[in-house]
């Protein structure tokens, strides 16, 4: 990586600044940790840094309070959680900048979480006072928080400015690896799996992974849009009308390397346990909610042969059964397929999971934005802004 990784730092007494990824789910009023999965992502990091003697001062926004205090958006039941994780104390700050804040500053070996940085417009806005008072609490910065490598804020671009190196932390070094690894020269032979509701949100990934893979698989809502470019019916299903001028140009730029669903499962609602029917083509009266058994093979024996598999987005409205068939045998062909796998996005994730192949996936990015933006070939501000090597 070309990027400097904490590895390259000498940590010993120094104070790190590091920006994590602690925006967790939360219920009972903020109150609640519905899942520690990002703050577990980051424990190799956190704990590497720990035993090279440095003291850590740990940063993460959480949720939208939009740039003031907001109680039930506090990162105080994380530092509960990352307490226990950890089996050694973790301070809360009462604020993420200021004089009580810059008093509680680690030794050693010592953890400290600021509070909510979201909690000060300042952090989105990237405002060059409000970086300069985090810069003010470390000696050097660490990124870990890949799932904001898209966003050009202060924790993440602006105090970089007024550090001596920034260097990326382990899980946001994996990220960029496998990311990499994907689109530069890949194993191949190299396919995409592309799903979800919108080619809105997927027409630079497209557009970058035709110059790299040698099939893209298109499933999910987006397929209709793709079906109506040619032509072809698709009765009441999701199709962005002002897309499909868009859609006819993808198809004839990308040729035979854009595979679209040959058969669907329909129904007359999207509602959990629906009557069902597979069609080849779609009448009028009904919706597509997920992909067909024939293409279900399809997609299967091009995975099978596969030596990198790049994956974002589901196949169909798979958290309403039956619709979530195709998702899942996606999934496990994915899984038992032998090729380095890459999934990104939140509801790729929960389909793996719910497929229970999760531990047979090379790589799950925690990212879903910006391994997004990563694989549409944008530059990344927050990886950008890191130290060269």
């Amino acid at each position: 990586m070309s990027k400097l990784s904490i590895h390259n730092l000498n940590l010993k007494n120094q104070r790190v600044f590091m920006r994590v990824d602690f925006n967790v789910p939360l219920a009972d009023g903020g109150r609640e940790i519905t899942s520690d999965k990002r703050i577990r992502a980051s424990l190799p990091t956190i704990q590497y840094a720990l035993d090279q003697g440095a003291g850590l001062v740990l940063a993460s926004h959480l949720g939208r309070p939009k740039g003031k205090p907001t109680p039930e958006m506090s990162l105080a039941p994380v530092a509960v959680r990352l307490q226990e994780l950890l089996g050694r104390p973790v301070r809360m700050a009462p604020d993420c900048i200021g004089a009580a804040v810059e008093a509680m500053k680690p030794a050693p070996g010592e953890v400290l979480l600021l509070e909510n940085l979201r909690f000060h417009a300042g952090e989105e806005k990237n405002d060059p006072d409000f970086s300069k008072a985090l810069a003010r609490l470390a000696d050097v910065y660490v990124n870990d928080a890949f799932g904001s490598a898209h966003r050009a804020h202060a924790s993440t671009v602006g105090i970089i400015q007024f550090m001596p190196r920034a260097a990326a932390g382990l899980l946001m070094q994996k990220e960029l690896e496998y990311l990499t690894l994907a689109t530069h020269n890949p194993p191949r032979p190299c396919i995409a799996i592309l799903g979800g509701a919108k080619v809105s949100d997927k027409i630079e990934v497209i557009q970058n992974l035709m110059k790299v893979v040698d099939q893209i698989l298109i499933g999910g809502a987006m397929a209709y849009t793709f079906l109506r470019a040619q032509n072809k019916p698709t009765g009441n299903s999701l199709v962005e009308e002002d897309k499909i001028d868009l859609a006819r140009g993808l198809l004839a730029e990308a040729g035979s390397k854009l595979m679209l669903p040959v058969d669907h499962v329909v129904a007359a609602e999207c509602k959990e346990g629906a009557d069902t029917q597979v069609v080849e083509t779609i009448p009028d009266g009904v919706m597509a909610l997920d992909i067909g058994p024939t293409t279900v093979e399809i997609f299967r024996a091009i995975a099978a042969a596969a030596k990198t598999i790049i994956w974002n987005g589901p196949m169909g409205v798979f958290e309403k059964p039956p619709f979530d068939r195709g998702t899942v045998a996606l999934a496990h062909a994915v899984a038992d397929s032998g090729a380095t796998t890459i999934a990104g996005g939140g509801d790729t994730e929960k389909a793996i999971q719910v497929a229970g192949v999760t531990a047979k996936i090379a790589h799950v990015s925690t990212g879903g934005g910006a391994s997004l933006e990563f694989l549409s070939g944008a530059t990344l501000p927050g990886v950008a802004a890191l130290t060269s090597e």
